[in-house]
């Protein structure tokens, strides 16, 4: 008698979309604390552990999110990522930048406003060299990129570059792209 092989249909890929509020990204899973329309699991990230598995995340995007976050919050955010992405799986993740008036206009915002600097402590091979003692589990690799105010958007880059070098309100968000180790 022949066995009968059942082949598992393969999982679609499991993409978060962590802090959406209304704007949920097309093609992600909505992750909120308030159940906006389009929010698929209402839950609050600052609560430990996430209910997704180890490695079972492919991808994840957080746009104005993580500000939101004390820096406990954030050690605990960051290696809650580092648990549930699957090595290779990527991250963006959109934060004003600490120079911008937008960082500390909105009262539910955290101190400190995020900085470039943040992305290092990610980075296990950087934490162990130049910050043993901070509490991160995770590891990524980096890219650090972000988006000008509307007055610099057709400026050169050596006059963008200027500007944010010495001038408040140059440079608008912090874009973050993170890649598990």
């Amino acid at each position: 008698m022949n066995a009968v092989v059942v082949e598992e249909a393969p999982k679609p890929p499991l993409k978060l979309d962590i802090g959406c509020g209304k704007n949920k990204a097309a093609g992600f899973h909505g992750v909120d604390s308030i159940q906006f329309d389009g929010v698929d699991t209402v839950m609050d990230v600052r609560e430990t552990p996430w209910p997704w598995e180890d490695d079972s995340v492919d991808e994840v995007h957080s746009s104005h999110f993580v500000e939101h976050l004390t820096n406990n919050e954030r050690v605990k955010f960051w290696n809650e990522l580092g648990r549930v992405m699957k090595k290779g799986a990527q991250a963006r993740i959109v934060v004003p930048h600490w120079s911008n008036a937008c960082a500390y206009g909105d009262p539910t915002h955290q101190w400190p406003p995020m900085s470039e600097w943040a992305v290092y402590y990610l980075n296990k091979a950087w934490r162990d060299a130049n910050a043993p003692h901070a509490p991160l589990t995770c590891d990524f690799d980096f890219v650090v990129g972000g988006s000008w105010e509307p007055w610099l958007e057709t400026r050169t880059m050596e006059t963008k570059m200027f500007a944010m070098g010495k001038y408040i309100n140059s440079y608008r968000d912090l874009i973050i792209t993170i890649t598990k180790k």
